[in-house]
């Protein structure tokens, strides 16, 4: 079966040169918009795998496209493809669920890589993108969590898989390891059993009997 994708840019140029890179037997192109709103109505009328989204559009951004997109459509992946990769854009992006984020220098054939493993829930970042992330780690302060990188890494500790944690939390496989990527960074580790011994030895989480 084609992957099912739609095409959210304002710009008709773009759009039309997305559409011939996916103009091929493994995808479908089920739908286009050129605005937030428009985006969410075509994304709800065709239910793709993979919706393709810039950032900054008219009506709404694509920030608050990707939130609402999670909220009503869990299963899909939201792949931003944009020209903007500043840590202002990327991290509330990432952090609403974004399954990647490309820019669109990306070759054509690398795109196309990149929505088969969005599709699979892979999370796909540019290698820019990837260092605005890891640098964005570095300069947090370490051993302060996120209200939701805490969740996480509770239910870490009780055992709970990365599919597990995904539906008690609502949010997709792809979210949880950037969840838990965070939290390695900040607890200066690299595993997940690493985390949680660091976190009781920090005090971030406690034993059952503590509460």
């Amino acid at each position: 079966m084609p992957i099912r994708l739609i095409i959210v840019d304002d710009h008709p140029i773009v759009r039309d040169g997305l559409r011939g890179i996916f103009d091929t037997g493994d995808f479908e192109v089920v739908g286009e918009a050129a605005d937030g709103p428009e985006a969410l109505a075509v994304a709800l009328r065709t239910e793709p795998d993979v919706v393709l989204l810039d950032l900054r559009m008219p009506g709404m951004s694509g920030v608050e496209v990707i939130r609402r997109l999670r909220e009503r459509q869990p299963g899909v992946r939201v792949l931003v493809v944009t020209t903007f990769d500043d840590d202002a854009d990327v991290v509330p992006a990432i952090e609403q669920g974004a399954t990647g984020y490309l820019l669109k220098d990306t070759p054509r054939d690398e795109l196309r890589r990149a929505v088969l493993a969005a599709a699979r829930g892979e999370t796909v970042l540019s290698p820019t993108v990837a260092g605005v992330l890891t640098q964005k780690a570095r300069e947090t302060p370490r051993r302060t969590l996120s209200p939701r990188e805490a969740e996480v890494l509770a239910l870490i500790a009780r055992g709970a898989t990365n599919r597990e944690i995904a539906g008690r939390l609502f949010i997709t496989e792809a979210t949880v390891k950037t969840h838990l990527l965070h939290v390695f960074a900040k607890l200066g580790v690299k595993d997940r059993a690493a985390a949680v011994a660091a976190a009781y030895e920090s005090g971030l989480l406690k034993p059952a009997s503590q509460g």
